[in-house]
């Protein structure tokens, strides 16, 4: 298991950029994966992006070219960073941990931030 604490979101003026973070309480090496999801309002949660363990990030076509997943392992925190904003990219956004621990898949999520975009 692991514990997530994300930061940032807020309000932001479409087209501006905001960065979302999310600290763990374990090495980042030893979790499978990490990701982004967001959920809007009436709209199921979706991938927006995820980077493995070896550091390889994959995006949801919506947010390519405009957000990036990068990590900090000697934080334990990863960050995404969202430019040119979209009205479309208001959500809560959510930090998802997946791995396993003592032989036991799990997927853990944080508390969610809000994002709302404005025109």
């Amino acid at each position: 298991q692991v514990q997530l604490v994300e930061s940032g979101g807020g309000l932001v003026h479409a087209g501006g950029s905001t960065t979302l973070s999310c600290t763990t309480s374990r090495s980042l090496f030893s979790i499978r994966a990490m990701a982004w999801y967001r959920q809007a309002p009436g709209r199921q949660r979706e991938l927006v992006a995820n980077i493995s363990s070896g550091g390889t990030t994959t995006y949801a076509d919506s947010v390519k070219g405009r957000f990036t997943l990068s990590r900090e392992v000697m934080k334990n925190t990863v960050h995404l960073e969202m430019n040119s904003l979209k009205l479309e990219d208001t959500a809560v956004y959510y930090c998802n941990a997946v791995g396993t621990y003592l032989q036991r898949e799990y997927s853990n999520w944080g508390q969610g931030t809000q994002v709302t975009v404005s025109p």
